[in-house]
C-alpha cells in the first residue's frame, strides 16, 4: 500500500488550516479551516488559566503539556510560586509544578518513548521515570553543570553533559549511559577543551557519537565579530578528536547524516566552506566555497542541501551525496524557513512573520529545482508558521535520484544575476583577477581508482599548515593592496582592526614580538592541561596572566 501524502499545516492571521501535499496543493476538506478566535467551538479539550504563560511544549508522545511563565517573587521577600507546570493532556490534571527561574533550557527533556524525563537543577540533572514527577528516580551530580542533551532512539539511554571551565580549568563534555552515573570511571567518554563560553551538543541518530560546537562570546584576536568557535567529536566508545576545519571563521552549521556515519560542517569567513567528514574526522568531500550558512540532509540521507539564508540571498545547492554530484542550484529569496518533506523528494521554503512581514508566503520545490506550488499571502494578512505533517521513519521508501527537472505548471522566476560586492571606493576601478575573489571548486577527498595512496595523517597535517601559511600570506598581501582585498559584510567587521605592519618603533615591535611569544607559550600550556598533563605552579600562574598580556598586546598594536 502506498504511503499517505504528507499534509502541510499553515498558521497565520487568516487562521489555522491544512493543505494537501504534492501533487494537489489544495486546502484539505477533511480538516475544516479553524479561525483562532473560534477554536473553542470545535471541541474544547481543556482550558488552563495561565495568562502569563509565554512558553509551551508537548512531550514526544503528546501525553504531557509543559508551560512556563516568568518567575517573580513577592515584595515581602518570600519565595515565589512555581512557574513551570506539567499537565496530563488527557485529564488536564497538573502532574507537577517546579520553580524554573531562567528561560534558558526551561523545558524538561524526554526520551522518545517517554520512559525517562530529565531537567537541570543547580549542580544536578534530575531524572524521572514513566512521567512520575513525585519521585526523582536518579541524579547525575557535577559541579557547575550548565547543559545536557539526551540521546535519541530507544534504550539504552545516554546523556551528554557540559560543564564550563573556570579559574584556568578547561571546559568539558562527558557522555554517560543511564543510570550509570556513580564512580570515577562511570563516564563513557570525556573531552576537555579551552575557549568555550557555551557549547552546543549534537547526538547522531544511532546515539554513538556527539559533535560539540564550543563558542566564545568574544574573539580575543579581534579576527571575528562572532567570537571564536571550535568543533569537537566525542564517541561513546571513548574516542575523541578536534575536527580540523581548513578555513578560519565562524561555524555556521553542523549536521549529522541520518546514517550516523558522516557529518557536514559549514564554516569560515564568507564565502564559506562546506565539508563532509567521516567518523575519523577526516574530510571525505569538500564542496569548495560559496554563499552559504546552512546545511540540510534529506530524511534518507542521500541528498544534501547547502543554503545561504538570513543575510544571504537564498541560493541553494542540491547535492547527490552518494556520487557527490550537483543536482540543481535553485534560489529561494527572503526565506526564513526550510524543511524537507518526509518523502525525501520535496522541499518547503517559506517567508514568515514576524521575521519578515513583507512577501509572506511559501513554495514547494522538487529537489531538482522545480517550483511545484507557490502561495503568496495577501498584503493585508500574515503567515506565521508552516510545517509538514510528521511521519515515522521508513514510511516513505528512498527513491533513485533523478537529475532531470520535473515538470511544473508554476512559471519560473529568473533570479537576478548576483555580482560581487564592491565598495564605493573601488567601483570606478577595473576589476582585478585575484584568486581571493574566486570561489574554491569542490574536491573529492576520497582516493580515486588509479590515484596515489591517501596522505597519512602527518602529511595531511603538514599540508594543512602549508595551505594555512599560504592563505595568511595572501591575506597579508591583500591588506597592503586595496584592489585585491575582499570586502567583508558589515556584520563581519572585526572588533579590533589592528594593523598587520610594523609600528615604526623598533622598541614597540620588540615588545609586541615578546608578548606574542608568551601568549603562544600559554596556548601550548593550556593544550597540555586539556590533554590531562599536571602543570606546575609557575605554569598555572603563566596561564592566569593571559588576559593581562592580551590587553597589553592590544594597547601596543593600537598605539595606546
Amino acid at each position: 500500500m502506498a504511503p499517505s501524502t504528507p499534509l502541510l499545516t499553515v498558521r497565520g492571521s487568516d487562521g489555522l488550516y491544512m493543505v494537501n501535499g504534492p501533487p494537489h496543493f489544495t486546502e484539505s476538506t477533511v480538516f475544516p479551516r479553524v479561525n483562532i478566535i473560534n477554536v473553542t467551538n470545535k471541541g474544547l479539550l481543556h482550558s488552563f488559566d495561565l495568562p502569563k504563560a509565554v512558553c509551551l511544549e508537548f512531550s514526544p508522545k503528546n501525553t504531557v503539556l509543559v508551560t512556563w511563565q516568568p518567575y517573580t517573587t513577592p515584595k515581602d521577600g518570600t519565595a515565589g510560586i512555581p512557574n513551570l507546570q506539567l499537565y496530563d493532556v488527557k485529564t488536564g490534571r497538573c502532574l507537577k509544578s517546579f520553580i524554573q527561574k531562567k528561560m534558558q533550557n526551561w523545558c524538561p527533556s524526554w526520551s522518545e518513548d517517554e520512559i525517562i524525563c530529565a531537567r537541570n537543577v543547580n549542580n544536578e540533572v534530575h531524572f524521572f521515570e514513566n512521567n512520575n514527577f513525585d519521585t526523582i528516580a536518579n541524579k547525575l551530580h557535577l559541579q557547575k553543570i550548565s547543559d545536557f542533551v539526551l540521546s535519541p532512539g530507544p534504550q539504552p539511554y545516554k546523556v551528554a553533559v557540559y560543564v564550563p571551565g573556570s579559574k584556568g580549568a578547561p571546559s568539558f563534555v562527558r557522555l554517560y549511559q543511564y543510570p550509570n552515573f556513580a564512580g570515577p570511571h562511570a563516564a563513557l567518554a570525556n573531552k576537555s577543551f579551552f575557549k568555550a563560553d557555551k557549547a552546543t551538543m549534537l547526538w547522531n541518530k544511532k546515539a554513538t557519537a556527539v559533535l560539540v560546537i564550543a563558542s566564545t562570546e568574544v574573539d580575543k584576536t579581534g579576527a571575528s565579530y562572532y567570537g571564536e568557535q571550535t568543533l569537537h567529536y566525542i564517541a561513546t566508545n571513548g574516542e575523541s578528536a578536534v575536527v580540523q576545519l581548513p578555513k578560519n571563521g565562524p561555524i555556521y552549521d553542523v549536521v549529522w547524516n541520518s546514517s550516523s556515519t558522516e557529518f557536514c560542517a559549514v564554516y569560515g569567513f564568507m564565502p564559506a566552506k562546506a565539508t563532509i567528514f567521516n567518523l575519523k574526522c577526516d574530510p571525505v568531500f569538500d564542496f569548495g566555497t560559496g554563499p552559504r550558512n546552512a546545511a540540510y540532509y534529506s530524511p534518507h540521507g542521500h541528498i544534501l542541501v547547502l543554503a545561504g539564508f538570513g543575510n544571504l540571498r537564498g541560493q541553494m545547492e542540491v547535492w547527490d551525496v552518494k556520487n557527490y554530484k550537483l543536482i540543481s542550484k535553485p534560489v529561494a529569496s527572503d526565506s526564513t524557513y526550510f524543511a524537507w518533506c518526509p518523502d525525501g523528494e520535496h522541499i518547503l521554503t517559506a517567508t514568515c512573520a514576524p521575521r519578515l512581514r513583507v512577501n509572506n508566503g511559501y513554495k514547494i520545490w522538487h529537489y531538482t529545482g522545480s517550483v511545484l506550488h507557490k502561495y503568496d499571502v495577501p498584503s493585508n494578512a500574515e503567515l506565521w508558521q508552516i510545517s509538514w505533517q510528521p511521519f515515522l521513519d521508513g514510511i516513505f521508501p528512498a527513491k533513485a535520484i533523478t537529475y532531470q527537472a520535473v515538470r511544473t505548471e508554476v512559471p519560473s522566476e529568473e533570479p537576478k544575476v548576483a555580482t560581487a560586492y564592491r565598495p564605493p571606493a573601488l567601483r570606478n576601478k577595473p576589476v582585478t583577477n585575484s584568486k581571493l575573489h574566486e570561489d574554491e571548486p569542490p574536491q573529492n577527498m576520497k582516493p580515486q581508482p588509479g590515484n596515489d595512496k591517501p596522505l597519512s595523517k602527518t602529511a595531511l597535517k603538514n599540508q594543512r599548515k602549508h595551505e594555512a601559511k599560504k592563505a595568511a600570506k595572501q591575506e597579508a598581501r591583500s591588506d597592503k593592496s586595496p584592489d585585491l582585498a575582499p570586502t567583508p559584510a558589515p556584520q563581519n567587521t572585526p572588533r579590533n582592526t589592528a594593523p598587520q605592519s610594523t609600528s615604526g618603533d623598533p622598541e614597540v615591535d620588540k615588545k609586541i614580538k615578546n608578548l606574542k611569544k608568551k601568549l603562544k607559550a600559554i596556548e601550548q600550556l593550556k593544550e597540555q592541561a586539556a590533554a590531562g598533563k599536571q602543570l606546575e605552579k609557575n605554569q598555572l600562574e603563566k596561564i592566569q596572566k593571559e588576559t593581562a598580556l592580551l590587553q597589553e598586546l592590544e594597547d601596543l598594536e593600537l598605539g595606546i
